[in-house]
């Protein structure tokens, strides 16, 4: 403890209010993955940095996935143009904006449940709010969390950001098409998701040529009747 500021004394009250709201956060997950079990619905906890592609996947994945309804819930901080997107390419969404919040938590998705309602025996995506850190702290309640990554970014990310890779069960490797054109070390990349999360499954894609979508249907088709 530091005797003339109390600077730890501040630091102790930050840790437990922090416990406090993950723990309530947890609470509140529970409830959620109890909702989506006794329909039947698997959701997705889609995650990344701005930019990797999470709405063109989407997008595409409305239009061509074909073995379970979709429907999806859009977090941003403001507008509704992801939303947009997807509702254009026949998906259901329903928008949550979190102003200054760099995530979604329990509570705004139980509110995106009750105002989309999604379909008994559905994949239901969150595309969450796009950064590398604070999503991967709070549990939605979902069934399978998916970390997409791209090309244009750099290969050490799971080095830089573990937590959020060790939290994912599938790791999707965006852009695949531009590696000519970019410097990407994917052998590196592979190494460093295992290096934060042993034995994850890392599959590359590219959602602009379809190189490698099937395998993400595949996968996409196993959560649906898991």
């Amino acid at each position: 403890m530091c005797g003339t500021c109390g600077c730890a004394d501040e630091e102790s009250k930050t840790i437990v209010l922090e416990q406090q709201v993950l723990a309530k956060n947890d609470g509140l997950a529970d409830a959620n993955r109890n909702w989506l079990q006794t329909r039947g619905i698997a959701m997705i906890n889609l995650m990344s940095s701005p930019g990797s592609g999470k709405t063109s996947l989407l997008a595409r994945t409305a239009r061509e996935f074909d073995a379970a309804p979709l429907a999806a819930v859009e977090g941003d901080q403001e507008t509704g143009l992801d939303a947009a997107r997807l509702r254009d390419s026949g998906c259901p969404v329903v928008q949550i904006n979190t102003g200054t919040g760099c995530h979604l938590d329990a509570t705004m998705l139980a509110d995106g449940l009750r105002a989309l309602r999604p379909p008994h025996h559905s994949v239901l995506f969150v595309e969450n709010v796009g950064n590398l850190v604070c999503p991967a702290l709070f549990d939605l309640g979902e069934q399978a969390r998916v970390v997409l990554a791209s090309v244009t970014e750099g290969a050490d990310k799971p080095l830089k950001y573990p937590h959020m890779f060790r939290a994912a069960d599938l790791v999707l490797l965006n852009k695949i098409d531009l590696l000519p054109h970019v410097d990407f070390d994917v052998a590196g990349f592979i190494d460093a998701a295992s290096m934060a999360n042993p034995g994850v499954r890392v599959q590359r894609l590219s959602v602009t040529t379809g190189e490698g979508i099937t395998e993400w249907y595949d996968w996409l088709g196993e959560q649906a009747h898991a």
